[in-house]
């Protein structure tokens, strides 16, 4: 199915599903106001009666640090968390680890409809800008978790509720400025529910950052518009949201030590050397991407046992990335050498467009029955992916002649994303509960081309799992589950090699503590893989990290999650994440020869992360946090030499955010101030690390090399939210 096609179909079936409906008397209390809005997640999300470890951040603890950066950047302080950016300071591309999975692990949904990549099942929050601004809530479940849309979870689960609806008519305006010229700017709005049943909302967005990292601006615009419509028992909201995004590149990291350890800021992205051998940088080194989003969600809660939820959702993206490549091999672009001055010239410097257009559409539903002892739900999803992948030469250096625009090589795509599962809770005796969940997922992914080759393989994957809880009293609960996840390989992995589908096998012990003055959990993991796709550290030709099959490994850990009220005005929030993560009897090539390397770290997984928050509230609506960030030693690969070895860091924020109301034509005003860094540490919290072969005199040496992420020393954020 084409853009142009279903484009008109789905925005005629937006606009009927508000204007359609009949009117139905409503008491639009608060408590409905929840459950309705609840239903969109309530299939995929999990409260405190099921076995699975999971951690929430709402509206309001958004807000406070939201002043431009990414959503990673707001989820850094969660457990098992990792975050890293390219650009240093958070804006523009950015993503998470959790647990040491790497963002093509993560599951993500937006009100239950599948977020993640089709292809790279990636997440790129930089396609989304300021979403954080239209977010009710957020809950990350660490684990394989409970069964969820769209691709495997082998690290976490993050489902993103959107805003709900108001009342009341109300407006905003936010502006935020700070370090590397930055600068945010948000506008939104809410009509409030017109005759008790329609409310139209909306948000517009702007961010600029320079980057910490030279020439790593971001200039990204975003726009989120629902319409909802409230009866007695039935909520029906139609939502279109999206991002379009320049950003000049920074995904290449830095090697040369010299430059790490004096010019630590420098970007080799765009680099070239003229004729006299001046260096220069290319303006168009940019990454340019646009991406829209389209959902219609029918809630209805037909008795107080019974609810549904139904959706329809449609995703169009397009854009491309620009690249100055210097003494490329002619024959990867289609041209024939040629002979200069009797010399046959087989290399040139290339100006290529790389593109991507793509359309993502389904749907997905559920049914749920809830009892005094039982509750179950019923759901799944259909989804279809179609990506189209060509790439372009724009330039190429005399004396080479070429075609403009030059098509140099064109794949197709075609994914297919069906599942369906059932879930249950059942409490059997006061204190005892069961719960139970069955997923099947079928996977058809077809492509075509230069860069994957032919594929055409069809995965079908069964999903169980099951755990048991126990309410000792009101104040303790402890918890055990098993869930067995499956997971096919992404396009990347099928460009870089011929990948087999990952298994695990996931096993969690916890023990959740409740009083008035305090919330603990503690959490132990053991997750069994084979196969897994590890990252090898390495990249590929254009800045995506290499993943391989690493047979047999293992990941065992111990996460505690606590809030606890020290003082009356004084809360401590503080996690620890103390892990193992090993590939066993890992095998590789090394000097020519194949090895038996034992039990090595598993790359990007640290054993020990840590996060603090002391909060201090002396007034009303005056928050001051000092937060803290540790990561412990990491490897870049899995070969454990030290030079893929990336240090470990500790990294110290203030954020102080002060609301207070006025009286005139504002509800209030909030000040806030986030100042990162405030040690002014030069730290790494990403890199990269590969091998290659040397041949001297027919022996054979392994060389190795690594490149790293810089991140932003000293910065700071400051904002003003007018609220009206």
């Amino acid at each position: 199915m084409k853009t142009k096609r279903f484009y008109p179909f789905f925005s005629l079936a937006l606009l009927a599903s508000i204007s359609g409906i009949a009117q139905d008397k409503v008491s639009a209390d608060s408590t409905k106001v929840t459950a309705l809005d609840e239903i969109l997640v309530a299939s995929i999300r999990v409260n405190d009666k099921a076995p699975i470890a999971y951690s929430n951040l709402n509206k309001a603890e958004l807000a406070k640090r939201n002043l431009g950066q990414d959503i990673p950047s707001l989820m850094n302080f969660m457990p098992s968390v990792v975050m890293t950016t390219d650009a240093g300071n958070g804006v523009g591309y950015s993503s998470i680890r959790v647990r040491g999975s790497d963002a093509t692990r993560v599951n993500v949904t937006l009100n239950g409809i599948p977020y993640n990549d089709g292809e790279s099942q990636g997440s790129f929050w930089v396609n989304m800008p300021d979403f954080a601004s239209s977010v009710q809530n957020i809950q990350l479940q660490r684990g394989v978790g409970t069964s969820t849309n769209g691709s495997a979870a082998f690290g976490a689960s993050l489902n993103l509720l959107t805003d709900s609806y108001s009342t009341k008519s109300n407006g905003e305006i936010s502006n935020a400025f700070g370090s590397y010229n930055t600068r945010k700017h948000t506008v939104k709005f809410s009509t409030g529910l017109m005759n008790d049943h329609f409310e139209i909302a909306g948000r517009l967005s702007n961010i600029h950052s320079d980057g910490y990292i030279d020439r790593a601006t971001s200039d990204m615009k975003s726009y989120f518009l629902q319409g909802t419509y409230l009866g007695k028992t039935t909520l029906i909201k139609a939502l279109a949201f999206g991002g379009d995004q320049k950003t000049y590149q920074a995904w290449n990291g830095l090697e040369d030590p010299e430059l790490l350890a004096h010019n630590r800021r420098f970007n080799t992205s765009g680099v070239y050397y003229d004729q006299a051998g001046n260096r220069k940088f290319y303006d168009d080194e940019t990454d340019n991407y646009k991406q829209d989003h389209f959902q219609l969600h029918w809630n209805e809660r037909w008795s107080s046992k019974w609810s549904t939820n139904a959706a329809l959702h449609y995703t169009m993206g397009k854009g491309y990335y620009e690249n100055y490549k210097v003494q490329s091999k002619l024959a990867e672009y289609g041209l024939d050498p040629i002979v200069v001055n009797g010399k046959e010239v087989k290399k040139s410097d290339v100006v290529r467009q790389k593109w991507l257009d793509n359309d993502f559409y389904g749907f997905t539903f559920s049914a749920h029955y809830k009892a005094t002892n039982l509750d179950v739900v019923i759901g799944g999803a259909a989804n279809k992916y179609e990506g189209s992948h060509f790439g372009n030469i724009l330039w190429v250096k005399e004396p080479v002649a070429y075609e403009y625009k030059q098509k140099y090589y064109d794949d197709d795509a075609l994914k297919t994303d069906v599942n369906t599962y059932a879930k249950a809770t059942y409490q059997f005796a006061s204190k005892w509960s069961l719960y139970g969940d069955l997923q099947f997922r079928s996977v058809h992914y077809k492509a075509n081309g230069l860069e994957t080759g032919n594929v055409n393989d069809t995965f079908d994957f069964f999903n169980p799992k099951a755990g048991i809880t126990f309410q000792a009293n009101a104040q303790n609960q402890w918890y055990f589950s098993y869930a067995r996840a499956n997971r096919e390989p992404n396009r990347n992995d099928y460009k870089d090699g011929s990948p087999k589908p990952e298994k695990l096998n996931d096993f969690e012990l916890g023990w959740r503590f409740h009083s008035p003055n305090a919330s603990i959990n503690v959490n132990a993991y053991y997750m069994r893989y084979k196969d897994q796709l590890v990252l090898t550290g390495a990249l590929n030709d254009v800045g995506a990290a290499i993943r391989e099959n690493s047979g047999d490994s293992y990941r065992l850990g111990l996460e505690v999650e606590a809030t606890v009220r020290l003082l009356e005005q004084v809360y401590w929030s503080p996690s620890i994440t103390v892990s193992n993560n090993k590939n066993v009897d890992f095998h590789t090539e090394w000097n020519g020869e194949l090895v038996n390397l034992g039990n090595t770290n598993i790359a990007f997984s640290p054993n020990f992360i840590a996060s603090n928050a002391l909060t201090y509230i002396p007034v009303k609506g005056l928050n001051i946090s000092w937060l803290t960030k540790f990561v412990g030693e990491q490897y870049m690969g899995n070969v454990d030499m030290q030079k893929s070895k990336l240090d470990a860091y500790f990294v110290n924020d203030l954020s102080v955010n002060y609301e207070f109301p006025i009286k005139g034509w504002f509800e209030s005003i909030g000040l806030s101030v986030l100042a990162n860094n405030i040690f002014d540490v030069k730290y790494l919290s990403n890199g990269f690390y590969y091998t290659y072969d040397e041949v001297d005199q027919g022996a054979i040496s392994t060389v190795e090399g690594a490149g790293y992420y810089p991140q932003a020393t000293f910065n700071i954020l400051g904002g003003v939210t007018l609220k009206f």
